[in-house]
């Protein structure tokens, strides 16, 4: 079920999970069950969708996760491009797969921002190429848990 707003996940004790999904990777975050900090885990290589899903399934299994939020690469300019269209594809896919809330949250900046933060820290090229995924999915989800718990 995709929903418009953060507002739609009614607080459980279940975490969230961010998605930060490319087209080689797809970086994942958890937040904590109280919802309050969203935490880098893995990143995992895309294969087939439904590797690809099979693989969220576990971890959304393991981890006893309530919803999805998945970047949503909105233009700097608002509009929405090619990738867009990618995203809520592969947002409907998982939705049919599974029946948890997933919001599509305004990615911009979240990239940008995280390899600022790892350049500031020194981090090997090599280093930076390991976590920008899931570090960026981390400030996805950390964006909408700042934006639950203002509510």
């Amino acid at each position: 079920m995709l929903i418009s707003s953060p507002h739609d996940f009614h607080l459980t004790h279940q975490r969230l999970l961010g998605l930060d999904v490319g087209e080689k990777t797809i970086g994942l975050a958890l937040s904590d069950l109280s919802r309050m900090i969203a935490t880098p885990y893995k990143t995992i290589m895309r294969s087939k969708f439904s590797k690809d899903a099979a693989a969220l399934e576990a971890i959304i299994q393991e981890q006893n996760v309530g919803g999805l939020v998945i970047g949503y690469p909105i233009n700097m300019d608002g509009s929405e491009g090619p990738r867009c269209q990618s995203i809520r594809q592969f947002s409907r896919n998982l939705s049919e797969k599974m029946a948890l809330p997933m919001l599509l949250a305004d990615e911009r900046m979240s990239t940008l921002a995280v390899t600022r933060t790892m350049l500031d820290a020194d981090l090997s090229r090599a280093r930076r190429a390991e976590l920008v995924d899931k570090m960026a999915a981390s400030y996805i989800l950390q964006g909408v848990l700042d934006m639950l718990e203002r509510k």
